[in-house]
């Protein structure tokens, strides 16, 4: 666990995520009292051991391959794989599901910034009395983080997303761009690429909510609190107010690709050069390799600019998996989700398909950090992207309601992008509208 912060106090900005509701029984010791396995141990061991049918949400590249391995281990315990849907797709379904009482999924993948949102309605197991509590040291600082309220371990980490910053190096060195180290750099390498060839640009971005809480939790911002049902929100702080003031220079100028992310312009635009870096997770490489072939041997890895040159991180993405209280054999639910996120074989071939580990034996390991990548010219990005995981601040918190903050950042601060206007004042929209949505809610906000 992070040496600044205990799992505890990480997540008690959620205390009030129902969790006074979740009882823990008696089987949260470790081990017996010889030193043996636990119950919770034997539980798991007897349920896979019994075998059953379990249904799995995801939507990884891997957990087709990964499914198919745990059943070879496990030949009694027939998986269902299903891809509900991505993100917000696959969190409907399973809102719907948990209103509804059925239909859910025994095992679900669920993205760190929605998993309060699910723990809110008390709808997943604590995992804790299965012995999870001895996993935290498997798992690096921010993640676990991610994943416990207190004592409560509600899901196990999958990957991570420390933020780097991905730039071509062909079109930095035929422009003589030196690789900036911190946001000043930045704004002048923007200035400089785009003044050379109008046709380029140092990033695209017109406006995605996971990017900007990324952007302002590495400005040490703390827009988002909450204790119990009081939720405290401010997205004029002073985090907030560096992240906006710097980015308004980008925007303002017309120095951001205005092709959205994801998009075929955005690919077409990483090809090609007209899109020179991103600000993005650890997981980008199998992107740029799966999506972006031909421009093998363009890019370069670096760790992101920082308002002073000292490293400063935070997470873009990332995940993990979660059982839900509606599994009718959550013991052999929970044997399933520990061999996916916590067995050799299984991490293996999560690395081997592209994913970015939050497991600290494989971010540390010596065959992970040697790995040099043929795509990115022969560099060994794994060393700069483990460093990058220890950079992340330890006082980082999502609203208990991220999900729908998300979903109405385009009608808050992405009209700011659109119109090319002050992002402060967009901060402050998409505020008032939290603020609101909140109170209706149930929650006291900013009172």
């Amino acid at each position: 666990m992070n040496p600044m912060r205990t799992a505890a106090a990480k997540r008690r900005a959620l205390a009030g995520l129902a969790v006074s509701a979740v009882v823990i029984g008696a089987l949260t010791a470790c081990t017996g009292s010889d030193g043996g396995p636990t119950s919770a141990d034997t539980d798991i061991d007897a349920a896979l051991e019994a075998g059953g049918t379990l249904t799995y949400w995801s939507w990884t590249p891997q957990a087709e391959a990964q499914v198919a391995a745990f059943e070879k281990a496990y030949p009694k315990v027939d998986v269902e794989l299903v891809n509900a849907g991505t993100g917000n797709d696959e969190y409907t379904k399973l809102q719907n599901a948990i209103a509804a009482g059925t239909g859910g999924p025994d095992v679900a993948q669920v993205e760190y910034y929605a998993l309060p949102q699910f723990a809110l309605t008390d709808s997943l197991v604590d995992l804790a009395p299965y012995g999870f509590g001895d996993l935290e040291a498997d798992y690096t600082p921010s993640t676990w983080g991610a994943v416990t309220v207190g004592d409560a371990v509600y899901g196990l980490p999958q990957d991570s997303g420390p933020i780097a910053m991905f730039y071509n190096k062909r079109i930095f060195d035929q422009f003589g761009i030196a690789v900036p180290t911190t946001w000043d750099e930045y704004l002048a390498a923007a200035e400089k690429l785009h003044a050379a060839d109008p046709t380029k640009y140092i990033t695209s971005d017109t406006g995605d909510a996971g990017f900007t809480t990324t952007m302002i939790w590495q400005a040490a911002g703390h827009p988002f609190q909450a204790d119990g049902d009081k939720v405290t929100i401010d997205l004029q702080d002073a985090g907030s107010k560096k992240w906006a003031d710097t980015w308004n220079q980008l925007l303002e100028k017309d120095l951001l690709a205005p092709v959205p992310g994801w998009s075929d312009e955005w690919f077409k635009g990483l090809a090609d050069g007209t899109v020179a870096t991103l600000i993005i997770g650890a997981w980008m490489p199998g992107v740029l390799e799966g999506s972006v072939p031909d421009a093998s041997g363009d890019w370069a890895v670096a760790p992101a600019p920082s308002y002073d040159g000292k490293p400063a991180g935070a997470e873009n993405g990332g995940g993990g998996q979660v059982v839900l209280k509606q599994s009718s054999n959550p013991a052999l639910a929970a044997g399933f989700l520990k061999w996916l996120n916590n067995s050799d074989e299984s991490v293996k071939v999560f690395l081997d398909g592209g994913g970015f580990p939050s497991t600290t034996a494989d971010i540390s390991s010596p065959d992970f950090l040697g790995v040099e990548s043929d795509y990115f010219g022969g560099q060994k990005i794994n060393e700069v992207l483990a460093a990058a995981a220890e950079a992340p601040s330890s006082d980082w918190y999502y609203l208990p309601y991220q999900v729908y903050a998300n979903s109405i950042f385009g009608d808050t601060v992405g009209q700011a992008y659109a119109n090319k206007t002050d992002l402060n004042a967009g901060l402050q929209a998409w505020q008032d509208a939290l603020v609101e949505y909140g109170d209706k809610q149930g929650f006291t906000v900013n009172k």
